[in-house]
C-alpha cells in the first residue's frame, strides 16, 4: 500500500499538490468502497476471474484517484472515486476476457430470451424456439455457445470447501526424481552389460530384443543352426540377469559395484571378469544419466 501511495498519479492534475499523509487519509476512509463494488460487480464475474482480482484494479484506482482529486471541481470524493473504481474493474475483467464484447452481449441477449421463453412455456426451449424468438438461426446459436465455451476458462486455484480445486484433480506422469533416479541407474547397467556381452552373444541380444530381427534371420548371418541361436540368446539372458542383479546388490551395499564374493572354477571366474567389465565400464555420472533416460534419445535408449 506504501508503494501505491507514494507512486505518482497516472491522469489527471490536481489543484495543488496533495501530501502522502491526505492522500493515505482519503484512502483508508474510502477503502471500504472498493469491497462494496466489487460484490456488485463480481454476479458478471468470468468464471476464471475472482474477486480477489476486482478488488486489487479497484484499490489501485482508489490511490489513482485520491492523488488526482480536485476538490474545487464540487464534486464529492466518494462519487468521484467510485467512476475511476468502476472503470478499472470493468477494465480488469475485459483485458482477462477471451470473449469479445460483441460475443458476450450476443450470449447475453439469447440468455434474456431463452430465459423468457422458459417462464413462457414451462420449460427449457429447444434451439429451434430460440432462433424462431431471437431471429438467429440454429447455426449461430450453436456459434455463439461455442464461442462461450472456448472463451470459458478455470482457475487451478482452490475452489471447494475442502481445499481441493482442478489443480489438485491434475496428475505429473513423469517419473518421481527418485524413480528416475533408480530406472535410469538400471538402464545405465543393462547398455553396458549389453555392450560387453561376448560379440556372439550381443549380436543374438541386440538383434532379437532391440531390432526386433527373427532368430532364422540370426541363425543365417551367423551360420549357426536356428537352435544354436537359442542357445546363444538363453546364455546371454544368463548373463545379462547376473550382471544387473549382482551389481545393482553391491551398488545398494557399498557402491561402486565390485564383485564381492569371487565365483569357483573357469566358469565362475569368467562370470565375475564380465560383471567386473560391466562395473567398469562408464563412470555412475554417465551411468545415472536422468535426462538420457527420460528423453531417450536413441532408439535403443527408447527400448531399453
Amino acid at each position: 500500500m506504501a508503494d501505491l501511495l507514494n507512486s505518482p498519479p497516472t491522469s489527471g492534475k490536481t489543484a495543488s499538490p496533495r501530501s502522502a499523509a491526505e492522500v493515505e487519509a482519503l484512502v483508508r476512509e474510502h477503502l471500504p468502497l472498493v469491497g462494496y463494488i466489487a460484490r456488485e460487480t463480481s454476479s458478471r464475474l468470468p468464471r476464471h476471474l475472482d474477486s480477489d482480482d476486482l478488488t486489487g484494479a479497484g484499490a489501485l484506482a482508489l490511490v489513482q484517484a485520491a492523488q488526482s482529486f480536485d476538490p474545487s471541481l464540487g464534486v464529492p470524493f466518494a462519487r468521484f472515486a467510485n467512476t475511476r473504481i468502476r472503470g478499472a474493474m470493468i477494465d480488469q475483467m475485459r483485458q482477462r476476457d477471451w470473449a469479445t464484447r460483441s460475443l458476450r452481449s450476443r450470449a447475453r441477449a439469447l440468455a434474456a430470451t431463452s430465459e423468457a421463453l422458459t417462464v413462457a412455456l414451462g420449460r427449457t426451449p429447444v434451439d429451434s424456439e430460440l432462433a424462431a424468438a431471437s431471429g438467429l438461426t440454429e447455426s449461430e446459436i450453436g456459434e455463439i455457445r461455442g464461442g462461450q465455451d472456448r472463451a470459458s476458462l478455470l482457475s487451478l486455484d482452490s475452489f471447494t470447501p475442502e481445499g481441493e480445486g482442478l489443480a489438485a484433480t491434475l496428475r505429473d506422469p513423469a517419473p518421481q526424481p527418485e524413480d528416475a533416479l533408480v530406472a535410469a541407474e538400471r538402464v545405465g547397467y543393462l547398455r553396458d552389460a549389453i555392450a560387453e556381452l561376448p560379440d556372439r552373444l550381443r549380436k543374438v541380444v541386440s538383434g532379437y530384443y532391440l531390432e526386433s530381427r527373427p532368430l532364422t534371420e540370426l541363425a543365417t548371418e551367423l551360420n549357426v543352426t536356428q537352435s544354436r541361436v537359442s542357445q546363444l540368446r538363453a546364455e546371454g539372458l544368463e548373463l545379462l540377469r547376473e550382471a544387473l542383479s549382482r551389481l545393482l546388490e553391491a551398488d545398494a551395499k557399498a557402491g561402486a559395484g565390485a564383485v564381492t564374493n569371487p565365483s569357483q572354477g573357469a566358469r565362475g571366474r569368467r562370470r565375475d571378469a564380465y560383471v567386473d567389465a560391466v562395473a567398469r565400464r562408464s563412470t555412475v555420472k554417465r551411468r545415472v544419466d536422468v535426462g538420457r533416460y527420460l528423453s531417450a534419445n536413441s532408439d535403443v535408449d527408447a527400448r531399453l
